[in-house]
This record gives C-alpha cells, sequence and structure tokens, in this order.
C-alpha cells in the first residue's frame, strides 16, 4: 500500500519533469531534496536529544555520570556491528567524500550514503560518542540531491547543483540558520558557482530551515537568547581572541589526524578496537560529562549567568562556585576535545568534527574572557565572547569564514556581533591558513593526491586522463641516420617534433624543426650531418603514471611545447601542451555550474 502511493509521486514528478523546464523542474527538486533532508534531521535530532535527556535524568538519580561512560560504549560497538552486518564491512566518513564525488566522481554518490550515516551517527552520537552530526548530515543531504538527480538522469551540472541544494538544507535545517546552510555548500564544496545557481540552493536552505522550525522543538536546536551589548572599546580583545582561536584550531586539526592514524595503525579486530577506543573514551567522559555527545546543552550553559551548572553531578560538583575550578575544568576540556572526538571516530564511530568545533569554539571564548576577569585585567562580556570564539575556531578549521560569521549571528538571533564575528573569523582562518594549508576535512584527499573543490584548476586537472592525451603515432628517428633521413620524415608528416630512440626503443634525445630550419636548405649539411649532431635532451620527461597537475608543471619549468613520454622506461610518445590545454577547456566548460 505504502509503495504504491510512493510510485504515485513518483510519477508526479515525472510527469512535471516533461512539463516543466529545466529551470523550473530544478526548482522544484530543490524543494523536495529541502524537505527530504529536513526529515533526515529531524530525526538525528531528535534521537539525540532523547538520549541525552534520558542519560541527564539518570546522572541526577546516581549523582555521576556512570551512565554517561557506558552509552558511548554501546553505541560505538553497535555502529561497528551495523557498518559490518548492514553496510558491508565499510562507510566514508566526512565531508571529504563529496568533495572527492563532485570532483572525481561526475557527482555520483552511493545510494547507501541516504541511510547509512543517519543510522550510524544516531547510534554514535546519539549515544553519547564525542562527535557531532552535522557532517553525517551533510553527507546524507549530499546523497539525496545526488541520487535524485541520477534517478531522473539530470546532467552532471543539475546534479553538482543538487548535491549542494541537499548540503545547504542540511545545515539550515540543522540549525535554523539557511543563511549559513547557502554559504557553507558554496564556500566548502561549490566555489565556482554562478549567481544563477544561487536560486535553487537558497529555495533548498530556506525549506530545510522552515520544515525544521516547524516539526523541531526549538530546545533542540542550538541557539542563543542571551547576549550582550557589542562595546568596541573590546576590539584588542577580539583580536587577541582571534589568534588564540586560530593556534587552537591548528592545535586540533593536528591532533586529530594524529589520533586517527594511531587507531588506524592498531592492529586490533574491529569489535576489539571499538571496544579499546570506546573504553578510553568511557573514562574521559567519566571525568568530563561535558564531553558527552555533541556538547550543545554545556554550550549554552557557559554563554548563561550560571556556568557552574557545568559542575554538577561531575567529580567537581563540590566546586559549583568556585570559578578558579570551573575555568580550569573548562581548560581540561578544551584540550581533551580533540582526542574525545578522535577516538570516537578512529575507534568504529561515526561522525563529524563540525559540532566539535563550536564546542571548542565557546569553550575558548569562554576561557580566555573569564581568565581576564578573573584577573581583575579588565571586565569582558563573557557570552559575547562565548559565542564569537565558535566562529573562530569553526572558521579556522574548515577554512570557511563565511560560513562561520552568518552561522553565529542567525543562531544567536541577530547580527549585533557581526563586528567582533568578522574580526574573529578572518584573523581565527588566516592563522589557520598559515600553519595548515587546507582545511581538516580536505587534508586527506590532498594527501593521498585526489582533487579539492577549494583548487579549481586542481581539481579539473584531477579529473582529465594523462594516458588519454598521449599520442603515440609519432614517427621516430634513429641518431646514427643523416639530415636527409629526417627531413624526408618531416617531408610526408605534420610533425615538428622527432623522438631520437635506438633499437630498444629507448630515448637518446629529440629535435625540433626549429633546431634544424637553416640547415634543411644546404644539401651538403643536410647529407653530412647526424642526427646524433643536432639532437638535444628533452627538458623533461612525461610518465603515463603522472597526473596531469604534475604534467602541467613539467610544461611550465620546461617552457617546452611538446614532452617525450616513457613507458618502462622506453620512449612510448609525446604530450602536447596545446593538447592538454584544450582538453582542460572542455573540461572546464563541462563542469561549470550555470
Amino acid at each position: 500500500m505504502f509503495r504504491k502511493y510512493i510510485n504515485k509521486f513518483e510519477n508526479g514528478i515525472v510527469w512535471s519533469q516533461q512539463k516543466l523546464t529545466n529551470k523550473q523542474f530544478l526548482f522544484l527538486s530543490s524543494v523536495l531534496v529541502g524537505i527530504s533532508v529536513a526529515l533526515a534531521v529531524i530525526v538525528l535530532k531528535t534521537f539525540a536529544h532523547w538520549v541525552f535527556a534520558f542519560a541527564t535524568y539518570l546522572n541526577g538519580i546516581l549523582k555521576l555520570s556512570f551512565i554517561n561512560s557506558i552509552l558511548p560504549i554501546i553505541g560505538i560497538l553497535l555502529t561497528v556491528f551495523v557498518v559490518k552486518k548492514v553496510l558491508g564491512g565499510t562507510i566514508e566518513k566526512g565531508t571529504s567524500q563529496i568533495l572527492y564525488a563532485v570532483a572525481k566522481n561526475a557527482s555520483i554518490i552511493p545510494k547507501k550514503q541516504m541511510y547509512a550515516q543517519i543510522i550510524t551517527s544516531s547510534l554514535t552520537v546519539g549515544l553519547g560518542g564525542s562527535a557531532g552530526l552535522e557532517s553525517p548530515i551533510v553527507i546524507t543531504g549530499a546523497a539525496y540531491g545526488s541520487n535524485y538527480a541520477q534517478k531522473y538522469k539530470l546532467s552532471y551540472k543539475d546534479r553538482t547543483l543538487l548535491i549542494g541544494c541537499g548540503v545547504a538544507a542540511g545545515i539550515a535545517a540543522a540549525f535554523n540558520a539557511p543563511i549559513a546552510g547557502v554559504l557553507f555548500a558554496i564556500e566548502v564544496l561549490l566555489v565556482d558557482v554562478s549567481i544563477s545557481a544561487f536560486t535553487p540552493i537558497m529555495i533548498a536552505a530556506a525549506t530545510g530551515a522552515l520544515v525544521s522550525a516547524i516539526a523541531l522543538d526549538e530546545t533542540i536546536l542550538l541557539s542563543f537568547k542571551q547576549q550582550q551589548t557589542f562595546n568596541y572599546h573590546n576590539i584588542p580583545y577580539y583580536l587577541l581572541l582571534g589568534l588564540l582561536t586560530g593556534f587552537i584550531a591548528v592545535y586540533y586539526s593536528r591532533n586529530f589526524q594524529k589520533t586517527e592514524r594511531f587507531f588506524a595503525r592498531l592492529k586490533l579486530k574491529p569489535y576489539k578496537k571499538a571496544l579499546f577506543g570506546a573504553s578510553m573514551l568511557a573514562v574521559i567522559i567519566f571525568v568530563f560529562p561535558t564531553l558527552f555527545g555533541e556538547g550543545y546543552e554545556s554550550i549554552k550553559t557557559l554563554s548563561e549567568n550560571d556556568p557552574g551548572k557545568l559542575l554538577e553531578n561531575t567529580l567537581f560538583s563540590e566546586f559549583r562556585d568556585n570559578p578558579w575550578v570551573l575555568l580550569l575544568f573548562v581548560g581540561a576540556a578544551i584540550m581533551l576535545k580533540v582526542f574525545a572526538t578522535g577516538i570516537t571516530l578512529g575507534s568504529g564511530g561515526n561522525g563529524g568534527n563540525f559540532a566539535p568545533s563550536l564546542f571548542l569554539g565557546s569553550y575558548v571564548g569562554f576561557f580566555f574572557s573569564k581568565l581576564l576577569n578573573l584577573t581583575g585585567l579588565t571586565q569582558l562580556p563573557v557570552s559575547n565572547f562565548t559565542m564569537v570564539g565558535m566562529a573562530g575556531i569553526l572558521s579556522g578549521l574548515f577554512h570557511a569564514p563565511l560560513t562561520a560569521i552568518f552561522l553565529i549571528a542567525e543562531i544567536t538571533g541577530g547580527y549585533d556581533l557581526m563586528i567582533p564575528l568578522m574580526i574573529v573569523s578572518s584573523i581565527g582562518f588566516a592563522i589557520s591558513k598559515k600553519f595548515e594549508r587546507h582545511s581538516l576535512d580536505v587534508k586527506n584527499l590532498a594527501k593521498k593526491g585526489h582533487a579539492f573543490t577549494s583548487n579549481k584548476d586542481t581539481n579539473i586537472l584531477s579529473t582529465l586522463e594523462t594516458e588519454k592525451i598521449i599520442q603515440t603515432d609519432y614517427l621516430t628517428i634513429s641518431s646514427g641516420e643523416n639530415l636527409e633521413k629526417l627531413v624526408d620524415l618531416i617531408s610526408h608528416s605534420n610533425q615538428v617534433i622527432f623522438a631520437v630512440v635506438n633499437f630498444e626503443k629507448e630515448l637518446q634525445g629529440i629535435v625540433h624543426f626549429n633546431d634544424i630550419r637553416e640547415i634543411i636548405f644546404s644539401n651538403f649539411k643536410v647529407k653530412y650531418t647526424t642526427v646524433k649532431e643536432i639532437m638535444s635532451a628533452p627538458g623533461e620527461v612525461v610518465y603515463p603514471t603522472d597526473s596531469m597537475e604534475t604534467v602541467m608543471h613539467k610544461f611550465e619549468k620546461s617552457k617546452a611545447a611538446f614532452l617525450p613520454v616513457l613507458k618502462n622506461d622506453k620512449y612510448y610518445g609525446f604530450i602536447s601542451k596545446s593538447v592538454a590545454l584544450e582538453a582542460y577547456r572542455e573540461k572546464l566548460k563541462s563542469l561549470s555550474i550555470e
């Protein structure tokens, strides 16, 4: 019965595709993708909130965070079980897979990502794993957009655009922040969209935010009602906070990857690795319960008038009203958050770094402002610094300053903090960019030599295959021949360059027509000059395994128009710079999103 209604709905979409123009159908599709993604967000957020409420209730009875330590172990083990038994033994984590799909896989994302991220992240984060739901939400949104486009046979450009719609709707629904959703999709994923492509993405983001606002309780979303007036006299302190968040972002990025590599090198079976990592996480969460789950409730607590509530139901509850103990607790949580998240994901759990970046930023902002206030150096608005700090870390980790600025502006309910947000976000980004060339999600792709959409040229070149641009039908000549043979070859071909090879097809040199232009008009020189006398060594040599980015670097370095290709140390053919550039132009034209 249910399937019957689905078929009718899909038939209705097919009918509308036939009746509407392509642009109109894209607008309709952006609404449908936005609704689908928002529903997924509602399921994830609601489940995570229920578990957190349940754990909080039990902690109130037990007076210690025993339950907080048990639930993450269960969650990570269940995640590993689902991955092994339901998802074929593997699952891609992190938004880098979207970047890879757009750059290298024609914007095709596997169908299983439409449900795999929801199931696994809800188990991991919902049951207390110290990670975030936003990255799984983004991947799910991208998968919805891609698979919707595949089902209705849309082009690569439209597939990519609907991936952006899914991503924007996911962020918009998760935070009720449509502008931030649009900016994240464009700033992080689709860096080369035209103005006309904004419309479907904006429609999807608005749809996602609207559905989320209607269906989700406001307490489930990260939002703030209290903030103090911006005082321009505090600008020097916001500058210092920007520097601090930038360095903390670098600290987080490097140690997160070290933690993941540690678990990747462990020679343990999946369940043993999960139990080992989850047990470590359980100990950390037992001492620092605020590291349980996404941590959004503790962010709200820090921004309110009574941050001491953070110590309730912890080992330090008797120091609830001691501001220095609270400050030490917050500082320790800052340093440990990266390891809690790295252990969660490295041991087999699924989640992302978006929520941890907001958690870390709020704690850094609180620590910085509270420390200065306690020392008596100044009196800073702690709630403002707590909120602005989130923008600094988010901008530094994801290299997305605009997203950071507008996300915090939207979840704080206004733009009164726009100036400090711009200051902290831009400085945090600049410091992080100085020490970390790539954002946290792009680093792994870059290390593997894959494309990343933050660099358009690299992105496009990576889609070209060097093997397909090599021309193997060039005529060759041996070094012992005189120029009569070479002149004969020139007169019967269109070649301007020749490879000089021996009997074993080993490259000995090259001869360009320009090198012999003056000689060929002298019969004596043509008859008595050998090829060996006028050949030259190639400036660079290309191999079929070279990436096209490497090939273009070799062209740039050698200043040559042709480069010889060697395969298994034998002459194989030539690559023409003009042919390579033409392939680049054609690919650029096909990948442009209009």
